[in-house]
């Protein structure tokens, strides 16, 4: 038996080739009864009929096809779920991803948007490794595009961002049900929307529950392990040490272990630390494993696309043009309450 064509679904569904193809080419505003839409959909997957996708793309001028354009995110491991949640998202709608990963080279960034234009994709995701502002390639201008992961400075493109501050608001609120009120902040010293963004989050959730800004319980470092040691050892080693360390990213609360550890402190009996982006290979694998803010990538790849097809289709529900993606808590055993202060002696007395 040869491969099923259009007309054998149409004599299997009872139905004419015209409705047959109005149906499985989703045109807009076909006047078909749910009933004979499934029952047209199900006579093709029971013949595993298959639509010819040069004949449709010349059809209705699509290809099904979207470009996702990348700088460092192919070779980041955590972020290599932003590419899972557009990929996962658009098989779904009946899409492929052509994948490029350009390694920050402006000419073969130039070179990957414009073979991906060449070749008619539908719309392009452009994405970055981490949060951050991005000028947007000018070829981009000529198709639907939607920026994962950066905002453009322009202004001109739809995006969808990591909520910085409501990820810090959960840390911070963690340690304060905690009981915990001299909170540290171990941060990133560059000048980018995640290190602001958890900064401010900070700062507002300290401020809402009352407790003063203190300048000495901030310490910003290079946001790697080692910027993590300097920066929880400058906080650790005050007159008056805070009872829990919040840290820019996991990297940095691997560095502020360390710190503790050379102090005798245990954590979380002495210390209490939160970390952000729940990174596979240093979250749960720490002693104790760590409590953090998951990095929202998988739902933010999911979401550019669903963000893309809404452009490609002019879908007036969808329309959103800044989005901030909720960063949520992971809780693990890096928190307790605060250490009991010692009690002092009596003047006078022999504290032996």
């Amino acid at each position: 038996m040869g491969k099923p064509r259009i007309k054998d679904v149409a004599a299997r569904a009872g139905v004419g080739v015209s409705t047959v193809s109005v149906v499985l080419n989703n045109v807009e505003g076909a006047r078909v009864g749910p009933e004979t839409r499934e029952r047209i959909l199900s006579a093709a997957r029971d013949l595993g009929y298959t639509s010819n996708p040069i004949a449709r793309s010349l059809r209705t001028r699509r290809t099904q096809t979207i470009g996702f354009v990348g700088d460092d995110i192919a070779t980041t491991p955590f972020a290599g779920r932003m590419i899972q949640g557009a990929q996962d998202a658009a098989w779904q709608a009946g899409y492929l991803l052509f994948l490029v990963n350009t390694g920050r080279e402006h000419a073969l960034e130039r070179h990957a948007v414009r073979a991906l234009l060449d070749r008619r994709v539908d719309g392009v995701i452009y994405a970055t490794m981490y949060h951050r502002h991005v000028e947007i390639p000018e070829l981009l201008g000529d198709v639907s595009t939607v920026v994962l992961d950066a905002c453009p400075t322009d202004g001109s493109m739809p995006y969808v961002v990591p909520d910085e501050r409501g990820g810090a608001a959960a840390a911070v609120g963690e340690l304060l049900r905690a009981g915990h009120r001299r909170i540290g902040f171990a941060t990133e010293a560059l000048e980018v929307p995640a290190a602001s963004g958890r900064l401010a989050g900070y700062h507002e959730t300290l401020a809402a529950a009352g407790i003063p800004a203190d300048p000495e319980l901030v310490a910003a470092e290079h946001g790697t392990t080692t910027g993590g040691y300097q920066a929880a050892s400058r906080l650790l080693d005050l007159d008056e040490r805070p009872t829990a360390i919040f840290c820019y990213n996991d990297r940095m609360a691997m560095g502020c272990y360390r710190a503790a550890a050379e102090r005798g402190l245990r954590i979380p009996h002495d210390l209490s630390v939160v970390g952000y982006d729940d990174q596979d290979l240093i979250a749960p694998e720490l002693s104790p494993a760590l409590t953090t803010v998951a990095l929202p990538h998988y739902e933010m790849g999911m979401w550019a696309f669903h963000r893309l097809l809404g452009l490609i289709q002019d879908d007036p529900e969808q329309r959103e043009q800044g989005h901030l993606m909720p960063c949520p808590l992971v809780r693990r055993d890096s928190v307790g309450p605060p250490p009991r202060p010692r009690r002092r002696s009596p003047p006078g007395t022999d504290p032996g």
